[in-house]
């Protein structure tokens, strides 16, 4: 019986991953692992909570070197510079978002965060189990919403309320905004599951999915490991990404699969926007500013499969628009501009609306790729050109996630050679640069020229002024060049602040760039207001 009962203790420490490490991931309140504190506190902080997919038992691989369990909060330390910043990984193996906080670790651990500091939080490997057992009692119930259990812990012998995993993680981001540090969510990382069409297990349905929510809902930044890592498990086949994990391991990884993983984290961090609060991004050292941002959401439409826009009457003038995927999606994911619901606004019977936006371009790529040279050529004397960049004209240019979209900061005269997939070079001017080629080449053809600063980002507006940069940039286009310019992201932020979040949160349809069909209606009337407020309105006689 003894045997038997050893055998079956060891069974359910190797399901948890822990092996000769059951004491830190048994009963929380008898993990009496040892955390690191912030080396010095004078430093900002990285600080991580989570589980044993970040940190592993007593972070030591078990004694098996690199071919033992760890968790990405380990090597991602290799990528900051200690000199600036603390890297500190409070996660502890074998808890939940709910057992992380009830047993202590994480009223042990809010005292050393700090402002200007940053949190990642992952927690969702542990949290669909019961929620209430003799062995772990650590379940969540499923959802982010504010459904509840009182139970008797069988466990702890005393009276718990547990809540939703999405609850827990509100909490946690509340008391690290409460001490004014960053907080940033992750979505689980992908366990080594795949299924018969040859792909990874994702938890799209579930904790992938709640997390994202919960950041969207809380407006901080979300790095989605899940399915970004599940990807890169795709592209590279089933037996490669098996030795990023121990033999017959489905969930911890080896010290190559963490460190695969902590520059995935990297990467999301330098693609958060707006850019991580603190000091953590200028922290990073060589090889972390080596790794590129992870790729963002925003649409970049294939120009091979988008049909000619011409006028619809030749007779009439024209008003063209040209800018991104803010100004025209297409519908992908349910994304819709405002330049695609501007025209009813207008009596088509006076002018032609031409929309000649496209997703993924910036002030730069519009003008290198030809786009610019076909609004010219339907171009004639009397015709407008409205012309919104800067949602894709950020970024470092070299930066491969980037995709050669970035141009110079500033207005001036300066270039920056840019190495192209094919290997070819580009110099780049600054957006200024481009903005004014713009208004010059409409003018000769003696059209009227309308610069918008760029629409708002969804987790701007409310307590920021954003893209002031551009609209700086924009103005001073403008006013040397002769054209008209109205402060777009101002005119919406204005006006969604009338809405007021929640209804303004019903008008996008990704976390943060893209409008939906009301969010297109909604911006399309705001640009017709920022119209009517240039001076002489110009566009008011061809208004319905």
């Amino acid at each position: 019986m003894n045997k038997y009962l050893a055998s079956f203790f060891l069974m359910l420490c190797c399901a948890a991953g822990v092996m000769a490490q059951a004491p830190a991931n048994t009963d929380p309140r008898n993990a009496k692992v040892t955390l690191p504190d912030p080396a010095n506190p004078k430093l900002p902080s990285l600080i991580m909570i989570g589980d044993s997919t970040v940190r592993n038992g007593h972070d030591d691989g078990q004694g098996k070197g690199a071919a033992g369990q760890w968790g990405w909060g380990n090597p991602i330390a290799a990528y900051f510079d200690p000199a600036k910043i603390n890297v500190v990984n409070r996660a502890v193996g074998g808890l939940s978002s709910r057992t992380y906080m009830s047993s202590g670790h994480w009223e042990r651990t809010l005292p050393l965060i700090k402002a200007g500091d940053v949190v990642l939080i992952q927690f969702g490997h542990n949290d669909s189990g019961p929620v209430n057992d003799t062995v772990r009692a650590r379940g969540t119930i499923k959802g982010t919403g504010e459904e509840s259990e009182a139970i008797n812990n069988l466990i702890t012998k005393q009276d718990e309320v547990v809540h939703t995993y999405g609850w827990y993680l509100r909490s946690y981001v509340a008391q690290i905004k409460a001490r004014g540090a960053t907080p940033v969510i992750c979505s689980p990382i992908p366990r080594n599951n795949w299924g018969t069409d040859g792909k990874v297990a994702r938890a799209a349905d579930s904790y992938g999915s709640w997390a994202k929510q919960v950041a969207a809902q809380e407006k901080v930044g979300f790095i989605d490991l899940n399915e970004t890592i599940a990807k890169q498990y795709d592209a590279m086949g089933r037996d490669k990404a098996n030795l990023m994990f121990p033999p017959d391991e489905r969930t911890h990884t080896n010290m190559a699969g963490a460190e695969f993983n902590a520059k995935v984290v990297v990467a999301g961090l330098k693609a958060l926007r707006p850019p991580l609060a603190g000091d953590a991004l200028s922290a990073l050292n060589d090889a972390g500013r080596a790794i590129p941002a992870a790729e963002d959401e925003r649409p970049v439409v294939d120009g091979a499969k988008v049909a000619g826009v011409q006028p619809r009457d030749p007779a009439l003038p024209n008003l063209f628009l040209v800018g991104d995927s803010t100004v025209k999606s297409g519908g992908a994911g349910g994304a819709i501009g405002w330049g695609e619901r501007i025209a009813t606004h207008f009596d088509t019977s006076k002018i032609n609306v031409v929309n000649h936006a496209i997703g993924g371009r910036s002030s730069r790529t519009f003008f290198t790729e030809g786009r610019w040279t076909r609004v010219l050529e339907q171009m004639k004397p009397g015709d407008f050109v409205a012309i919104q960049f800067g949602h894709n004209d950020g970024g470092r240019i070299g930066d491969p996630a980037n995709k050669n979209r970035a141009s110079v900061a500033g207005t001036g005269p300066e270039t920056v050679e840019d190495t192209k997939p094919d290997g070819s070079k580009e110099q780049v001017h600054t957006f200024g640069w481009y903005m004014a080629r713009y208004v010059a080449d409409a003018k000769a053809k003696g059209a009227t020229v309308i610069l918008l600063s760029p629409v708002p980002h969804r987790d701007v507006w409310e307590n920021a002024r954003d893209f002031a940069s551009f609209a700086q940039w924009d103005q001073e286009v403008a006013a040397k060049g002769g054209a008209l310019y109205a402060d777009l992201t101002m005119v919406v932020s204005d006006a969604y602040r009338k809405q007021g979040a929640q209804v303004v949160d019903t008008y996008f349809s990704d976390a943060r760039t893209h409008t939906n069909e009301a969010g297109a209606q909604f911006n399309a009337a705001r640009v017709v207001d920022a119209f009517n407020g240039l001076p002489g309105k110009p566009l008011a006689k061809y208004l319905k």
